[in-house]
């Protein structure tokens, strides 16, 4: 700059630059600011940047790992925490990393090594403790050792260094063989450094789906045979809340508590069909239908289902797909339990205390009413024909026969408390979930169980005593309820939402409205099919 300076003085006249302009340039480049930025450049050019230390992926992950606690509370150690997993700056300090110089190899390591793109091979640091999982594992494909898997939420899976169907070469400097087993106990054992030559797949990771399940059976992957790695596996309890985060194995899914906040590998559907179908079959002696004896004919008959006579009982049931829906209020409320657990009163205390809220249906029948009888009131009265023509075109919910009188709940009896704004109250025959397990229904199912025999015993007792009813129940008529009790919830137990045993009315009361406004004031888990 100073050399332009000198030179301007000397211009000859022939250049043709005016006087005015060539003061104007000198003026411009004799300020001292220019000279500032000028002096600045010249000393940028004259310095070479280079690394502050020679372990900048180590000394990354250990920051990491350090203020990885901090970024929930923290603004600045969030901030930091983005930064230095930004791409940009990742390729910074890889291109910074010197590599250490590679150990005496075979001929055969050589000749791979050699055939390896030069622009393909990354060196990826991390840093961990002994025994700290890493939440990865590995298979071979075409002799060589791939990540199969990372699990969502581990070490690996925070750092975003690995990817799925990355080639592991070397650990550490050492070739890492042909068995996966080996290097996953390597890499266990190892601590504080580990240095990976790996070759990238350059695969995108998949964005997690928004997929959640509630499994229907309970999980504990110390007591698994199949899975690939106890210390990976998710355990849980029928009921819980799972994010399916990855589904690409047919075997093993990787799902996350929503509860507990675990990550990690649960069976899939695939798996667990295949291994239910393996398990005996529950049969009892009762019949196809619970509570029903096949060698006496009854003179009541069993309530039978529309659009399903017969419950298949061994209908297997996995993981149901669920959405998360803001409060609301169901559009029914089903108890379902076995006959004189109580169902009936539990049901008229909520209309009678509640009936803004609360309703129920009147049922239909083709017997004639009697004299004190009102039609709607306790029953609604049609002709017989009327009534088998409606079972046929299946408008009705459940019916049956008693002493050559059809007695049913019609579908549209439900609607019309529905459409009052209130919710409908159903104590029906357990087949009949199939049909209200919808969004025509929204229903909210109650199990109403039976208490212990003895404790059962002692309440029928006390109900005499106080001359609430007349009618004796034998040991055999109270020890039946409780089978049948276990019995419904051994083959209904996945449709139920809430269980409660009967062991005393006013607390089982208690519990039942106490879960019901929690409807209208907590967030629910419902079947996704409701929502979309």
């Amino acid at each position: 700059m100073q050399q332009v300076l000198d030179n301007l003085g000397e211009l000859p006249a022939t250049t043709g630059a005016k006087d005015i302009d060539l003061i104007f340039l000198k003026g411009v480049m004799e300020s001292p600011i220019v000279r500032s930025l000028a002096k600045a450049h010249e000393r940028l050019e004259d310095v070479k940047l280079e690394a502050v230390q020679d372990n900048n992926v180590e000394l990354v992950t250990e920051i990491l790992g350090d203020i990885s606690g901090l970024s929930v509370r923290d603004d600045s150690a969030a901030e930091l925490s983005k930064i230095l997993q930004e791409p940009h700056f990742q390729v910074q300090y890889f291109l910074c990393y010197e590599t250490p110089p590679p150990p005496e190899v075979t001929n055969d390591a050589a000749v791979n090594n050699a055939l390896m793109q030069a622009d393909a091979v990354r060196m990826i640091g991390i840093r961990k403790k002994a025994g700290e999982p890493l939440g990865v594992t590995f298979r071979m494909d075409k002799g060589d050792l791939v990540i199969a898997r990372i699990l969502h939420g581990g070490l690996i899976d925070r750092q975003g260094l690995l990817h799925v169907g990355d080639i592991i070469k070397e650990v550490n400097g050492k070739d890492v063989g042909n068995n996966p087993t080996e290097l996953q106990e390597m890499l266990k054992e190892c601590s504080g450094g580990i240095t990976l030559k790996i070759l990238p797949s350059y695969r995108d990771a998949a964005v997690p789906p928004q997929v959640y399940v509630q499994p229907h059976f309970d999980y504990n992957p110390a007591n698994d045979n199949l899975i690939p790695c106890r210390e990976a596996g998710l355990a849980f309890k029928r009921g819980d809340i799972l994010q399916i985060v990855n589904r690409e194995d047919p075997n093993w899914w990787q799902a996350c508590h929503l509860t507990e906040g675990g990550t990690g590998l649960i069976p899939s559907q695939f798996l667990e069909e295949k291994r239910k179908a393996f398990v005996p079959r529950d049969l009892d002696e009762a019949g196809i239908l619970c509570g029903t004896i096949t060698g006496k004919k009854k003179k009541k008959m069993m309530y039978l289902t529309a659009k399903n006579a017969e419950f298949d009982r061994h209908e297997l049931q996995i993981y149901e797909e669920v959405a998360r829906m803001p409060p609301f209020q169901r559009k029914t409320l089903i108890l379902i339990g076995a006959q004189g657990v109580g169902r009936r009163s539990l049901k008229n205390r909520l209309v009678v205390l509640h009936p803004t809220r609360f309703g129920t249906t009147v049922p239909h029948t083709s017997r004639r009413p009697r004299n004190d009888e009102q039609d709607g009131q306790s029953y609604r009265f049609v002709t017989r024909l009327e009534m088998e023509m409606d079972i046929k075109t299946g408008r009705y919910l459940e019916h049956g026969e008693y002493d050559g009188n059809l007695y049913g709940t019609k579908i549209d009896s439900i609607h019309e408390v529905v459409n009052t704004g209130r919710t409908c109250i159903l104590d029906v025959n357990p087949q009949a979930l199939k049909v209200l397990k919808t969004a025509e229904f929204m229903p909210y199912v109650v199990f109403i169980a039976a208490p212990e025999f003895d404790t059962l015993k002692a309440m029928h007792k006390a109900v005499v005593d106080a001359g609430l009813t007349t009618k004796q129940l034998t040991d055999v008529d109270l020890k039946k309820t409780v089978d049948e009790s276990a019995r419904i919830l051994r083959a209904y137990r996945h449709y139920f939402d809430f269980i409660i045993v009967n062991d005393n009315l006013d607390g089982a009361f208690e519990k039942l409205q106490s879960a019901v406004d929690q409807l209208c004031t907590e967030a629910q888990w419902v079947p996704v099919s409701w929502v979309y």
